[in-house]
């Protein structure tokens, strides 16, 4: 049978107390299995003493959209900030970034800040970064992003392509034309990577599968669809690596959370929980054995 190697990756670690027991909760589970670490979000320096203690690997979830820079020059009068001060938000960044109002060795000099901050706050680099609201696919950002991964040495991101995502009539059209461009971003992308020497895993899913769009079977079916996928083109004997991204944990309390702004709508809503009581559900450990799929991080690649 196919070896599978599956990443869970809790995102939006170190977004609030909340956000952060409920991650530590699905890890102690053996639900997830890697979490992606906002340096900027309030509660990061508790989530990376959290991830130390119990031997969480972690990776950075680099954020260019919401809340503050950590970089302290770019904090004021920097082109990556709205009137408010802040980040310009997923599409005011996207709105921006299509007007060439983003300067981009601000956007690398901010990278640079996080990954030096990660280290500062865990004690090691990252073993994988990603990007917060998809923001490390888009254009022109793809190109700074590769350049600092390869800069410190970091292996892996990802590139979020999900297959059989045009299918999922669920999905609301808004919500879809979202995550269709994040598609198209990242097919354009995937030769920036691979130039620079970047890896991710084999498969992504996640998109159809975030908060109410969950349940034990939407999982299964994802993970399923992507089985048949590796295992069409794997060699003989050969295996394959998924990441499933996740967003669990226990919904954030105003005025505690966020990354400077406050705690989102979504972070406030009952989709977390619902994340959170999903994954831990033991059918899905039953189906995980079943399928000969091993839970693994980045570093174990």
């Amino acid at each position: 049978m196919l070896q599978v190697k599956l990443i869970v990756t809790g995102d939006d670690f170190g977004y609030c107390p909340r956000r952060n027991q409920g991650i530590v909760d699905c890890f102690l589970a053996g639900a997830i299995s890697n979490v992606s670490l906002l340096v900027n979000g309030s509660a990061a320096a508790d989530a990376a003493e959290l991830a130390r203690r119990h031997n969480i690997p972690i990776g950075l979830h680099a954020n260019l959209s919401e809340g503050s820079p950590v970089c302290e020059v770019l904090k004021t009068n920097s082109s990556l900030l709205n009137q408010d001060g802040f980040f310009h938000g997923k599409m005011g960044f996207r709105t921006a970034l299509s007007k060439g109002l983003l300067n981009m060795s601000e956007v690398k000099q901010e990278l640079k800040a996080q990954v030096e901050l990660f280290h500062e706050l865990t004690g090691h680099l990252p073993p994988h970064m990603d990007g917060h609201q998809h923001v490390h696919v888009l254009p022109e950002v793809r190109h700074v992003f590769a350049e600092v991964l390869e800069e410190y040495g970091i292996k892996y991101t990802r590139v979020p392509i999900e297959p059989g995502l045009h299918n999922c009539d669920w999905i609301p059209p808004s919500l879809m034309d979202f995550y269709l461009g994040v598609e198209q971003d990242s097919f354009n992308t995937v030769d920036v990577f691979t130039k620079h020497g970047i890896r991710w895993a084999d498969i992504y899913i996640g998109l159809s599968t975030m908060g109410r769009n969950m349940s034990v079977s939407s999982v299964r079916s994802a993970i399923d669809s992507a089985v048949l996928r590796l295992r069409a083109g794997a060699a003989p004997g050969g295996g394959g690596t998924i990441e499933l991204m996740v967003h669990p944990g226990y919904p954030s309390v105003p005025p505690t959370g966020g990354c400077g702004e406050g705690p989102d709508d979504f972070s406030q809503s009952w989709e977390r929980l619902h994340e959170l009581q999903t994954l831990i559900k033991p059918e899905l450990q039953s189906y995980y054995k079943s399928r000969n799929i091993q839970l693994c991080s980045f570093k174990d690649l």
